[in-house]
């Protein structure tokens, strides 16, 4: 069952494609939160890795965290990467588990959506796609999943029982969920929960 959420999940959901759409299309443009190959660096990917992949592919990351520092995937498994933006935490992901494998990447942005297709489609990574969709309702079959990743994603969805509902239910049996995220460990006035600046800004 769904969490009671103080805020409008639609409202939310359009300030956030919002702000991402702006990430897609002007990467150089100044945000509140790091991108791009500095924040990479700074956050530990694999130099090499990232060196490899073209700038489309990298400017418009903007990740918190490296969730590849928590375990390697390995050659073979089949990933869903939620909120995959520009697909730069996909394209590391395919990188790791080589053509055998395979990495959905799911996002609700069309032009981080168009962005990341046209990369992996440049790069030839066939075994790398991209759907639209959300990560309440992830367009993956159930049990389809070895690992789910996700970078700092899960705190921009209103509701986070459904979210994490969601990853239990693409996951196989005994797989594994990777992923970075921003949380805080006080209490929130309920008046500060139905503010959208909050949750964004």
């Amino acid at each position: 069952m769904s969490q009671d959420v103080a805020i409008d999940a639609e409202a939310l959901r359009a300030e956030v494609r919002e702000k991402y759409r702006e990430v897609a299309a002007h990467p150089e443009g100044e945000f509140h939160f790091h991108t791009g190959r500095p924040l990479a660096a700074r956050l530990g990917y694999d130099a090499a890795v990232v060196d490899a992949l073209p700038e489309r592919a990298v400017e418009s990351f903007a990740g918190v965290a490296n969730p590849f520092s928590l375990r390697a995937l390995q050659p073979g498994e089949r990933v869903v990467d939620i909120g995959s933006g520009a697909g730069f935490d996909s394209l590391v992901a395919a990188a790791q588990v080589g053509p055998e494998g395979k990495v959905v990447g799911v996002d609700m942005t069309a032009e981080m959506l168009a962005k990341a297709g046209t990369t992996a489609e440049q790069l030839g990574l066939v075994h790398v796609t991209f759907r639209e969709g959300l990560a309440e309702q992830l367009p993956v079959e159930d049990g389809w999943a070895d690992v789910v990743i996700s970078n700092g994603v899960f705190n921009l969805c209103a509701d986070k029982r459904a979210t994490f509902d969601e990853v239990w239910r693409v996951l196989r049996p005994g797989g594994v969920l990777q992923f970075a995220d921003i949380a805080n460990g006080n209490p929130v006035p309920a008046e500060a929960m139905s503010q959208i600046d909050l949750w964004t800004g």
